[in-house]
């Protein structure tokens, strides 16, 4: 245990139960989410987080300084030196005999050892742990006091019953928001497939949505560590990885148990970004398929594809529920094609509907155009050939069990498309958990939510009668009774609704611009941790949640699953 300081408390800067401040050489490297201990009254000891460090002379303006410089002559050597110090701000966050009145005028400040970080972060002891990142402590002090802690959340504060969601926020690119979400995807499955069957309360599977490229299209085969070239991504070899996977407790193989559900391609419209080779290796394996929608099972989520469409009026609320409830000939209509012939002919002149209020040609014509955008020459939009592994994704969906990761590639869809699959699915796992849609018999207890790009279905935007935003909000609100967990990633957090992040027990924030720092959401984010926000490299996180005693500076490892260029 080293001594570093002693507090400061003076008659205008007096210590408090919440802080205090200590004074320290001028050239010892300290950092914030450093934590120190203090001794207190009673035998006690009072530990605190590190926040600010500011050094101070004994000069009475700036004034004096250029004078005793010369007058401003920048070579000239200062015949007396300055009086200096660090003056280091603390925020207390715990007491080992829960003694808080604040901490006395010249007690001793010592670094904190390992065992002492862990309690005074509220690290030690903790039920149900689930590995989420490392900490560094004193990384630029000599080797035998620097710190790497394991950092473990309650596993029941993340995925219930206690507390769930997790919302995962920070600028494109630099921010690694997918390799975090998947990083806690991989903990989840090594601790649920560690369990003893007679041991496991609950079970859990995953669906995460491929938004971009490639990057989740290979992630049952191993990472080759090659072509990494990101220009801040520590250079981690693959022998360091692993080490690094095996100290927080975890197995260095990839994921486990998965299924990758692809957009059906044709001739006209590519899908998907996956190449012939991947698509064709995996099928033969088993463990693809190509995902298509049939008129007769998917028109009730026609919706869907309206998400972000802004209807004050009604109109297109009016043509579904005239479609779906089967009206004039749309009853009759056995596929797509028929369907759209059948929209063009609601489209002629003199056509309309009357029921409360009157569906105009003009409002079917609006409606056509959009549909046919998604649908004509689709072959998303054609009927499912099971002998060519074409599946619904609602049957598939129906087969989930416990340990499966479904990855479900939207990537390449258009907008309207992505919205279409990303909430035809998620309503299909709701019904799964709510017990209306009839599963294997082997439906786990808990289905984890997975996509990057949240602020295309639940930013504060989005039209407030979009059927994918209230299935959201839903989820947020009520899924952790359900089973039903959305983790979720987005650039801005500031962008997303607010019963969203809201719900959300944990939040993990990367990198980020001053700008979205100045928003609401970070009002009560210390300043100097705003600051270390919008310099954190990839790899590098803060994380708040419930059980932890403050807001943590955590890393985590590159993926062990394989990486495209």
């Amino acid at each position: 245990m080293s001594l570093i300081g002693k507090v400061i408390a003076t008659e205008k800067v007096p210590t408090t139960m919440d802080e205090f401040g200590f004074w320290t050489k001028k050239d010892l490297i300290l950092n914030p989410f450093d934590v120190v201990k203090v001794d207190h009254v009673k035998d006690s000891a009072t530990y605190a987080v590190i926040e600010e460090i500011s050094h101070i002379t004994d000069s009475a303006s700036f004034l004096s300084n250029f004078i005793s410089n010369d007058f401003g002559e920048v070579t000239a050597e200062e015949s007396t030196m300055r009086i200096g110090m660090n003056y280091v701000k603390a925020k207390v966050v715990g007491n080992d005999k829960n003694i808080f009145i604040p901490v006395q005028s010249n007690s001793k400040v010592y670094m904190a050892t390992k065992e002492e970080v862990s309690y005074a972060l509220g690290l030690k002891d903790i039920k149900n742990p689930l590995v989420c990142g490392y900490l560094e402590m004193y990384e630029n002090t000599n080797e035998n006091s620097k710190i790497v802690l394991p950092v473990h959340i309650d596993s029941k504060f993340l995925i219930g019953p206690e507390g769930a969601h997790l919302n995962i926020s920070g600028i494109s690119g630099l921010a690694s928001k997918t390799s975090y979400g998947m990083f806690l995807l991989k903990a989840i499955q090594d601790k649920c497939l560690a369990q003893v069957e007679e041991e496991a309360n609950d079970n859990t599977a995953f669906v995460v949505f491929n938004v971009k490229g490639k990057d989740l299209l290979a992630i049952d085969e191993p990472n080759e560590f090659n072509d990494y070239d990101n220009m801040e991504k520590n250079n981690q070899d693959e022998e360091e990885v692993k080490e690094l996977y095996k100290m927080l407790g975890l197995t260095t193989e990839p994921f486990k148990n998965v299924t990758y559900l692809y957009p059906c391609s044709g001739a006209r419209v590519l899908n998907t970004y996956a190449d012939k080779y991947l698509l064709d290796k995996q099928i033969a394996q088993k463990k693809a398929f190509k995902y298509k929608f049939e008129y007769e099972y998917d028109k009730d989520s026609l919706d869907l594809m309206f998400a972000n469409v802004e209807d004050s009026t009604q109109t297109m609320d009016s043509i579904l529920n005239y479609i779906i409830n089967g009206y004039g000939n749309f009853g009759r209509i056995e596929g797509w094609s028929d369907f759209i012939e059948e929209l063009d002919k609601m489209c002629e002149s003199g056509n309309s509907y009357q029921q409360g209020k009157e569906i105009t040609v003009q409002s079917w014509r609006k409606f056509t155009r959009m549909i046919k955008k998604s649908i004509m020459n689709n072959e998303l939009f054609s009927p499912v050939k099971s002998a060519s592994s074409e599946i619904r994704i609602a049957e598939k969906i129906s087969e989930i069990k416990k340990n499966d990761v479904f990855v479900v590639d939207i990537a390449k869809l258009n907008t309207d498309m992505q919205a279409y699959v990303f909430g035809n699915t998620i309503r299909e796992l709701y019904n799964l958990q709510l017990g209306e849609k009839e599963s294997n018999g082997n439906a786990p207890s808990k289905i984890i939510i997975f996509i990057d790009e949240l602020n295309k279905f639940a930013s504060s935007e989005v039209p407030k009668n979009s059927p994918i935003l209230r299935q959201i909000l839903d989820i947020a609100e009520r899924g952790r009774s359900l089973g039903v967990i959305l983790f979720g990633a987005e650039q801005f957090r500031s962008a997303i609704h607010q019963r969203v992040t809201g719900n959300s027990a944990t939040a993990a924030y990367g990198r980020t611009n001053a700008i979205e720092l100045a928003k609401g959401d970070y009002k009560y984010v210390p300043a100097v941790y705003k600051s270390m926000m919008t310099r954190l490299k990839q790899g590098e996180y803060i994380i708040q949640n419930p059980i932890f005693r403050s807001l943590l500076n955590i890393k985590f490892p590159k993926p062990i699953y394989k990486q495209f260029k």
